[in-house]
């Protein structure tokens, strides 16, 4: 009979996409959390993984072999307690997919404050367009496989390498539990401001990482990042390619995509419609981490031209009366400027209306209130729900004048976006959570 799993904190894109590999392997897999929204929900529904709701000490009648831990639980959630109190075994969810999933494999680690999803799913479809039937456990939807998550059949395993905590017992970051043998270190900011009280805090942690890839992997490294250069000062032991420099791998800009070069030498055009430079970066990373996994650069490059994106990144919602309605997960300063200045290349002239649910926890404690206004710039208008925050979004967005408005109720957001588009207009949605369904409000509205 197989094993049993039961997952504390299953909805969450790690921990669902931990589930989705574990059912692919053969264990019996059930789950548990608090709040359950699409994409998760659905692929978990797709799978047949029964799902309960909230943590309830009653689910210590289901026994399972074992429990499976996300950092969502902490010390006092009921059913952890329980569990503590009876002596059941558990483990974390980067441990668990350490033990059963990665061991033995080619171990593709996507790391980096920004973009690691986009990579990942660029580095998954690269490997699968050449064959090697990867497994891939990416914390988002890629376009071209339909799920965040897969055991794989090849010997390739793509991971996004999350620096932010593992569990209430163990406070390391996710990505040290990881066998990577090629690593990508897209960038490096400060976030995550509820776990690391500042940049080194967090430099530290990226070194743990950098000391346990083996002396013949791979570090394909950002050469534009000063925090990444100051963690290979700490010491590095594996050969580094660079990406983004003129003596490493670089993009030029065409019409219809961009060349990619290695050390001045031109290897092919990559031909999509992907925004932005910050998509040019994650492609040569995800081209040059290939490569180390036996890709040849020109099958690299024919593959991302077939490259579909990724759901909430860039996503284009709908269309009503001529304004367009598009979905992103941006939430840090730094993405929110970069999702602006990708959909700035593609608006064609037509205006910009950022809407922003300033959600994750770093923003939530006003820690880059003082980076929004800038990151915002960009836009013709903004509209910013401050609904259950400590701090003034209206004070921190003075900056931008008359073209900033702020609200704490969702309805009046969406009647003043409505109101506001005219045909041409582009409406951006970004926040890191479902935004109370935002997206299919304002396309309601629109219509109205």
């Amino acid at each position: 009979m197989a094993a049993h799993l039961h997952v504390l904190g299953i909805c969450g894109t790690f921990m669902g996409g931990l589930a989705a590999i574990a059912r692919e392997a053969g264990f019996r897999v059930t789950g548990c959390d608090a709040n359950v929204y699409p994409p998760m929900s659905e692929q978990l529904a797709a799978l047949g993984i029964d799902l309960v709701e909230g943590y309830g000490a009653e689910q210590l009648s289901l026994r399972p072999d074992l429990w499976v831990v996300g950092n969502v639980v902490t010390r006092g959630n009921p059913l952890m307690e329980a569990i503590l109190d009876r002596g059941d075994r558990y483990v974390s969810g980067p441990q668990w997919l350490s033990e059963q999933a990665l061991r033995g494999r080619h171990v593709l680690a996507v790391a980096g404050t920004h973009g690691k999803t986009s990579t990942a799913s660029m580095l998954a479809w690269i490997l699968e367009h050449a064959g090697r039937r990867p497994g891939f456990l990416i914390g988002g939807m890629p376009s071209n496989f339909g799920v965040s998550a897969r055991l794989g059949q090849g010997r390739a395993f793509v991971i996004e390498a999350d620096e932010y905590d593992t569990a209430f017992f163990d406070k390391r970051s996710k990505f040290v539990h990881y066998p990577a043998r090629t690593a990508i270190l897209n960038n490096l900011e400060f976030d995550h401001a509820d776990i690391f009280v500042d940049l080194a805090a967090i430099e530290r942690q990226f070194h743990h990482f950098v000391r346990i890839i083996p002396h013949q992997g791979k570090i394909l490294m950002n050469g534009r990042d000063d925090a990444l250069e100051r963690v290979l000062t700490k010491g590095c032991w594996t050969p580094v390619e660079r990406f983004g420099i003129e003596n490493g791998w670089q993009s030029v800009p065409a019409d219809d995509g961009f060349d990619v070069r290695l050390e001045g030498r031109s290897l092919g055009r990559v031909r999509w419609t992907q925004p932005g430079e910050y998509n040019r970066m994650n492609a040569l990373a995800a081209i040059g981490a290939a490569r180390h996994a036996g890709v040849d650069p020109a099958e690299a490059i024919s593959a991302l031209g077939q490259f579909k994106g990724v759901r909430r990144r860039m996503e284009k919602r709908g269309e009503v009366r001529g304004v367009a309605v598009h979905d992103d997960f941006a939430h840090h300063p730094t993405a929110i400027r970069v999702t602006l200045e990708g959909l700035r290349a593609l608006a064609a002239g037509g205006r910009i209306l950022a809407v922003l649910e300033p959600r994750s926890n770093t923003m939530k404690q006003g820690v880059m209130k003082d980076q929004l206004a800038a990151s915002l710039a960009g836009a013709d208008r903004v509209f910013v729900y401050g609904g259950g925050l400590g701090w003034d979004p209206a004070a921190a967005l003075r900056p931008l004048g008359d073209k900033a408005r702020c609200y704490e109720k969702l309805e009046p957001l969406v009647a003043a976006v409505a109101a506001e588009a005219r045909p041409g207009d582009h409406v951006l949605v970004m926040s890191n959570g479902a935004f109370g369904g935002i997206h299919d409000k304002l396309l309601a509205a629109l219509g109205r």
